[in-house]
């Protein structure tokens, strides 16, 4: 793995174009990482695959990048799921981002539920960390961020012919401590494993506290909706995510 600084630029990339940075970005460069004229870096853009560029000049205003050569071309790979989740206090959400992105969510959409914790995110502030993490993580590509909007919204507008799971850990019986015993969800490696390969879908995770009664039963009421349990313990909605991803992944994405 190469020890370039690694950088998300949203520009076309070719031989001899030329590009100035982001404010900070180039901020990062000249007063962080110190990297004067000459200096190279790897830069990519979600389409055209990752390349190095050389630092071609530095002012106390900017830094430009000339691109030089091609390292990776862009994979032709199916999407990897998208990741539906009620959001969560600050630096929680901030984890499901981070995570998403480094377990390959293609699309990250924050719904609003009955019990959600928090009724106002920051889209921007999301992409950046989002963005921060495919930098991180190798990712030639970076996951969109869609607006915040209701469960009901979001289920309308799923395509049809996409999965959705659905982490659901409650039963049916409203009376009893979790729903008691019965219409408890298969275990979600099995759900999966009974899918064709080629399928394509997402997660949704709910708040902390789970999902309403009426909640539950729209979702199961939706034929792209598939119902698991993450297991026999309760999860706090972060670690739901990063574990919903991690079996997705093992059983129809990109870790077969």
């Amino acid at each position: 793995m190469s020890t370039l600084s690694r950088l998300f630029v949203d520009t076309d990339l070719a031989t001899g174009l030329r590009h100035e940075l982001a404010q900070s970005q180039a901020h990062y460069l000249r007063d962080v990482m110190r990297l004067k004229p000459g200096a190279a870096v790897r830069v990519f853009n979600g389409r055209d695959g990752e390349w190095r560029a050389d630092v071609s000049d530095v002012t106390k205003r900017a830094v430009t990048l000339t691109i030089t050569d091609r390292l990776r071309v862009q994979p032709e790979t199916a999407p990897g799921p998208s990741l539906l989740f009620a959001p969560l206090k600050k630096t929680r959400t901030d984890f499901a981002i981070e995570k998403a992105t480094e377990l390959g969510a293609s699309m990250i959409c924050p719904v609003t539920t009955a019990r959600t914790q928090t009724a106002r995110i920051k889209p921007e502030r999301l992409e950046a960390l989002a963005m921060e993490a495919a930098e991180q993580t190798e990712r030639l590509d970076v996951p969109g961020v869609a607006d915040l909007v209701p469960l009901d919204q979001a289920l309308d507008d799923w395509p049809a012919d996409n999965v959705l799971i659905f982490c659901d850990e409650a039963g049916d019986d409203d009376g009893a401590p979790w729903g008691g015993a019965a219409g408890r969800a298969l275990p979600m490696q099995s759900v999966l494993a009974d899918l064709p390969a080629e399928t394509r879908g997402g997660v949704l995770i709910g708040p902390e506290g789970g999902f309403s009664a009426d909640e539950r039963k729209t979702l199961r009421s939706k034929s792209f909706v598939r119902p698991v349990t993450l297991g026999p313990r309760i999860l706090r909605a972060e670690t739901a995510v990063v574990s919903a991803l991690t079996i997705w992944q093992s059983v129809l994405g990109d870790w077969r």
